[in-house]
Parts: structure tokens; sequence; C-alpha cells
């Protein structure tokens, strides 16, 4: 897919909409909201948005260009692709979540 561009302050997704791809922060700095306060930052090399591809719910977060960014976006037939060529890919998206959920976890 082609890498898609964000300027600072920007949203890339609102929680609660629906969703079909995930993102790799190839340049710049991401922020993910939950009911309105900051969960987590992602820059370089991060992923986000992830959870969509494996539930098909709508979006947890809603996530805003904190700088200008360059993302690649990874849609579900690419993500399965991933999965099933790389499975170390599956682990590193399964050691995200599961380190968000902590995160999470600590704050409340």
């Amino acid at each position: 897919m082609q890498p898609e561009h964000y300027r600072s302050g920007q949203n890339i997704f609102k929680e609660g909409e629906p969703g079909n791809k995930m993102y790799v922060v190839k340049e710049g700095e991401v922020e993910l909201s939950v009911h309105g306060k900051l969960a987590v930052s992602i820059g370089k090399g991060g992923i986000f948005g992830e959870m969509v591809l494996i539930d098909s719910k709508p979006r947890s977060a809603t996530a805003i260009a904190k700088t200008d960014c360059d993302l690649g976006p990874i849609d579900e037939a690419r993500f399965l692709e991933l999965v099933h060529q790389k499975p170390s890919f599956a682990l590193e998206v399964m050691k995200v979540l599961v380190e968000r959920l902590r995160l999470m976890d600590e704050r409340t």
C-alpha cells in the first residue's frame, strides 16, 4: 500500500469509527487517546491500529499526528500474509497489545 502522510494535529482515525487497516510509523510521532485521555505516544518503527484487524470492531482509540508523519498502512490481506509468512510479526503485534494493556492497567 502507498504511504500515507499526515500533518501535525491531523486526525488519523477516531475512537468508535470502523477501520480496515493498521499502521507502521515510518517518520514522526502519533498520539493515541482513549476517552479523550492520552494513552501512549508512538514513534518511528511503532505500530498502532492493529486491534481492528484482529477483531473487526470499531476503533478503541483516537490517533492524532503529534508531528508531521509518514505512515505505512497495512490492510487485512497484508496483515494475514505477514502473520503466515513471518510468525515473528504476529508475536511482535502480541507484545505491543500486552504492553499497552499493562500500561492501561497501571493507570486505573
